[in-house]
This record gives structure tokens, sequence and C-alpha cells, in this order.
């Protein structure tokens, strides 16, 4: 709670906050939040405006997630600027507005930490990444490109060519399985120890 008594409403008056305070619970997505007690610190302007106070200023969080490409866990910093007006209990714009158009202030204080942690909320990617140049992983085999480096590929076979691969895959088994099938038959040893020795006496009578 910010109290801004000190402030004044004149128009223009400008006083400077510092605040922080740690989250109850984790906030934000599947993929990525600010985790339970993570401590979210502001650096604020506040200034007086003839409807309010506006507050402006830079919101900084801690964040944990997984990355969206290589699936690994990582941890970050969020960095936001924020703009709300608070209007004062008489304005017309209190009289004029919803309060979940436009903030109120309550007995010269402001409730800044729902705000805050909207605000964060919204800002928080929807396709988180452990770094911007993230490789991903392989679709083919799915490891991580950066620890299987650029020369990491796969052979992918036209689909037209898929059938001739798998038939001359199978000729070539085929034709292993009767060459060695002939090797280890005796009888094709004596077949060709018979045709050699047929040869040999032709050769001797001629």
């Amino acid at each position: 709670m910010l109290d801004v008594r000190s402030l004044g409403r004149a128009p223009g008056s400008m006083k400077q906050r510092q605040r922080s305070f740690t989250t109850g619970e984790r906030i934000g997505l599947d993929l990525v939040a600010i985790p339970a007690g993570g401590q979210i610190d502001m650096d604020l302007t506040l200034q007086s405006v003839s409807e309010g106070v506006l507050v402006m200023g830079s919101v900084t969080a801690p964040i944990e997630g997984e990355c969206s490409r290589c699936l690994e866990p990582f941890s970050d910093e969020i960095e936001i600027q924020l703009t709300e007006l608070f209007a004062y209990p008489d304005s017309a714009t209190e009289q004029t507005t919803e309060e979940d158009e436009i903030h109120r202030l309550v007995d010269d204080m402001i409730d800044l930490e729902p705000v805050v942690v909207d605000a964060v909320g919204l800002e928080l990617p929807l396709s988180p990444l452990c770094s911007p140049d993230c490789a991903g992983l392989c679709p083919e085999c799915g490891v991580k490109m950066a620890i299987a480096g650029s020369e990491h590929g796969h052979e992918i076979l036209d689909p037209r060519w898929a059938g001739l691969a798998d038939f001359s895959a199978e000729s070539t088994d085929t034709d292993a399985a009767s060459i060695e099938a002939e090797a280890s038959d005796p009888s094709t040893d004596s077949t060709l120890a018979a045709h050699n020795g047929a040869a040999s006496k032709k050769t001797e009578e001629s």
C-alpha cells in the first residue's frame, strides 16, 4: 500500500517511491510464470493530477518457465512499464467510470499489488524461450540442436523411392542368403569338382 497524503492534490506535484513485495503464489501461464515467493520490485513516480494520482514507473520480477522450443527449464527477469490512474473518490472520473476501468484511491492509499500482478501477468510471453536464438529440437530424433551441433542431420528418403529401396534391400538379402547356402552345400563342391575334372580331361585329349 502507498500512502499519498504527502503528495497533496495540487496538480503537477510529484513524489518518487521504491517498493517491493513478495508474491504469495505462482502467477502466470503454464509455460512461464512468476514463481511463488518471487520478489517484485517497483521504481515509481507518483504525480498528482486533477482527477487523482497518476502512477508511472518500472516493475521488475523474476520468471521461471519451460522453453517452448527445446523444452528446457529456464529462469529470467521481466521488466515492464506501468502507467495507472487512481481516481479521487469525489472526482468526475470516479463518478463516470467503473472500478474495473479506473482504480480508486481509498483513504489516500493506493493498493498497487493487484495492479502490478495483473500488468506483469499480461506481459508474460505465450511462447517463452530460454534464449532468442534457441535452435530447438531435431524434428527427426528429438535431440537438442544446441548440443548436437550444426552438422547434425538425417538422410531423408523421397517417399516415391521408398518401395524401390525396400525391394533393393530384400534382393540383397536374398542374394546373400543364396550364396551362403551354396557355399555350405557339399553337393555344390562335388558338382564343381566333377566339372573341373571333365574340363581337364578334355584338355589332355586335345
